[in-house]
């Protein structure tokens, strides 16, 4: 049953907070040393590397409610969200969202790059042929691009459950824990909070060139603000739901379809102004929340337990 009432919400476990975000944070460098120490993303334990810091956070939160029990044990599944599932109603269409959203939002965030000229589309697919072509041994023989295109964007529903796997390790932490610790202070400065500690999370690896090819404090911000844009969404996931099973889901959908634009850019784009966490993303976001704000989306949020235990009745936006 959905709240209505505007009571603040109770106090923050900052303790708790500090060491949660301190924690993951700790934990993400450590996981990514190896690659300081090596050649950075070229070392061949990236690609495992990646995966496991990407649990950093669901490490973190696990500390944190065994050591300083926040929360409470008997209220666990209820503050992480994993459950109950209920009303079930709800949280499956809003898994379903959750699910195929992303890659439309990708999509169109690629037209918006493509309108504003931060990339040049070509749907002749010659560049992602060229690329498929060079990535192979010489001689291997090669399907009509049209074809593998088409294979690439049929699988990115089920890529986009796989990649679940490994988003759950962030979303317990993100979602799972930190938006519901958060919430006393106001449904959007926890999202915004949430976002920002997300974006600061993943320094690690985008100092070295991930997402962005920025090896400076520019892509870090960057990063922070495409967290910020899409933490808003995946929060709304969360509070509407009550349930951090439609953020792990969209989570990995968008891993899944990030990179699409590489099929349809007839050269490598900029992604801080034209990939999803980009520029375009972060426009194509903020349209998203507008029109989740003028239809009142923010206003009705199930009830939540707070870190202490309590059930938390809604925030002041």
């Amino acid at each position: 049953m959905t709240r209505t009432s505007t009571t603040p919400a109770t106090r923050i476990a900052w303790p708790a907070t500090l060491a949660f975000i301190v924690l993951s944070c700790a934990l993400a460098w450590l996981v990514a040393l190896p690659l300081w120490l090596g050649d950075g993303l070229a070392e061949p334990s990236t690609g495992v590397l990646l995966p496991v810091m990407m649990y950093t956070p669901a490490v973190a939160a696990l500390i944190v409610a065994l050591v300083m029990r926040v929360p409470a044990r008997g209220d666990r599944l209820r503050f992480f969200g994993l459950w109950p599932l209920r009303p079930a109603k709800r949280v499956i269409w809003l898994i379903v969202l959750g699910w195929l959203a992303p890659p439309v939002l990708v999509a169109i965030s690629i037209l918006l790059s493509g309108a504003l000229g931060w990339v040049q589309l070509d749907f002749t697919f010659a560049a992602f042929a060229a690329e498929i072509e060079k990535a192979l041994p010489a001689g291997t023989p090669v399907p009509p691009v049209g074809v593998i295109v088409v294979a690439q964007l049929a699988s990115i529903p089920l890529a986009a459950l796989f990649n679940s796997l490994f988003a759950f390790g962030e979303e317990i932490g993100w979602r799972g824990w930190l938006v519901p610790a958060l919430r006393p202070l106001g449904t959007w400065p926890a999202l915004i909070l949430s976002g920002i500690i997300w974006g600061v999370w993943h320094s690690p690896v985008i100092l070295l060139g991930y997402n962005f090819g920025r090896t400076d404090i520019s892509g870090v911000l960057f990063m922070i603000a495409g967290c910020v844009a899409w933490g808003v969404l995946l929060g709304w996931l969360r509070l509407r739901s009550a349930s951090v099973w439609p953020a792990v889901i969209a989570h990995g959908s968008l891993n899944a379809s990030g990179g699409m634009i590489v099929i349809f850019a007839a050269a490598q784009p900029d992604l801080a102004l034209a990939g999803p966490l980009g520029v375009a993303g972060w426009i194509v976001l903020a349209l998203v929340t507008a029109v989740l704000v003028v239809t009142g989306q923010f206003r009705n949020q199930p009830e939540l337990a707070d870190a202490p235990g309590r059930l938390l009745s809604q925030p002041r936006p």
